[in-house]
């Protein structure tokens, strides 16, 4: 998705005038900075990259309202792409909300079970939230597979500050790939997979919480350990693990819509910027 290395990211840059504006700076920074971030893996780290998304688009916020980018994008072919692409990004962005909106929904009906009916067969409740997961990552790897065919275009920019709003359209799509990449999980998971997840929950304390910072998707392990228990071996795990495990995902899809709702007021808002550029 974000095929541009950092590599000819700073030769494109080091193009730039000699002494650029201090927003242009700060928006390069923001971008070098998230090329060099690892491959967000878990929760916690696509929260922060989140984040460092957010923070470069307030830098675009800015960078707009500069004479020197109303002049660069009105003298250049490629302003019809990014007014797409900032499209693109809003709707986009948009379903990724609408994902963890249905994600949260299923984790609180999941928990509610999990606390009513303790101790009673929850197979069916459990096959409930299977199926909604398996349509949830259907929509998702359809998704996925749109994006990696609208990646593929590519326009001649002959402006570098146009070169810098499609670098930073480029880590968007990115991060919110990774996003979904996350919720969706593995197309297919193998029985040894999931029992190898499941066999973490059952770890000792000691060793589960060496786990606990490591990169490991909840997502993942709350669909191995239900399936688990739709294979009746639901016995060798305990009910507060499992309840657990839930609520920390609970946690972690809250933490990630409000980043996301975040970016998304962002996104509006810089693609009123470009709208307003063009109708001057």
């Amino acid at each position: 998705m974000d095929s541009i290395s950092k590599k000819s990211f700073h030769t494109r840059s080091n193009s730039l005038p000699l002494r650029p504006h201090p927003v242009v700076d700060d928006v390069d920074e923001h971008l070098c900075r998230l090329k060099a971030s690892a491959a967000a893996s878990s929760s916690s780290s696509l929260s922060q990259k989140l984040g460092k998304v957010q923070d470069l688009h307030d830098s675009i916020d800015n960078l707009l309202l500069l004479p020197l980018t109303h002049q660069a994008l009105v003298d250049n072919d490629s302003v019809d792409d990014l007014l797409e692409g900032s499209l693109e990004l809003v709707d986009l962005c948009s379903m990724a909300k609408d994902v963890l909106s249905q994600m949260k929904e299923c984790t609180h009906e999941l928990q509610f079970v999990l606390r009513r009916r303790r101790g009673d067969d929850i197979t069916n409740d459990v096959q409930k939230y299977l199926n909604s997961r398996k349509i949830m990552k259907k929509t998702i790897h359809k998704a996925l597979k749109g994006m990696e065919k609208s990646s593929s275009k590519t326009s001649d920019e002959s402006s570098d500050i146009v070169t810098l709003l499609k670098q930073a359209e480029a880590i968007t799509y990115s991060t919110i790939e990774s996003l979904l990449s996350f919720m969706a999980g593995p197309k297919s998971a193998s029985k040894a997979s999931r029992w190898s997840m499941v066999s973490k929950l059952m770890q000792p304390k000691r060793v589960a919480c060496k786990e606990e910072g490591s990169n490991t998707n909840l997502v993942e392990m709350v669909d191995a350990t239900l399936y688990s228990i739709k294979s009746h071996k639901s016995n060798v795990l305990q009910v507060e693990d499992v309840q657990n495990l839930v609520r920390k995902l609970d946690s972690s899809v809250d933490e990630l819509e409000d980043d996301l709702e975040r970016l998304y007021r962002r996104l509006i808002k810089n693609r009123v910027s470009f709208l307003n550029i063009l109708n001057h």
